[in-house]
């Protein structure tokens, strides 16, 4: 993609992500969710995951597959109320951009 992601909507992908598994899910799965739609190294990904449970927005527990510990991610209260904060944003910043591309014609 040409366009950088910044932390905002990263965190806001991040959390669209993690809503849609009522169960929780897990680091690995979320970083190919997100390559659907952009690249991200596990690197990256993982401090975000991070910051959202040390600001309340998900929370974190650890279950046993195949012999060792996966660690699950699930949202809260706190990070579905952000998520629509999040939403509600985009869906006027992207109606913004969208206005500007109307009418233009490619040469």
């Amino acid at each position: 993609m040409v366009f950088n992601t910044g932390a905002a909507l990263l965190d806001a992908i991040v959390l669209g992500i993690v809503s849609k598994d009522r169960e929780g899910t897990y680091g690995y799965k979320i970083t190919q969710d997100i390559r659907q739609v952009i690249d991200i190294s596990e690197s990256t990904l993982y401090p975000v995951l991070r910051r959202l449970q040390k600001e309340d927005c998900l929370e974190v527990y650890d279950l046993a597959f195949d012999g060792r510990n996966r660690r699950y991610y699930k949202i809260t209260d706190k990070g579905k109320a952000q998520l629509r904060l999040y939403i509600k944003e985009w869906k006027n910043y992207s109606e913004k951009i969208n206005n500007i591309f109307v009418g233009v014609e490619f040469l």
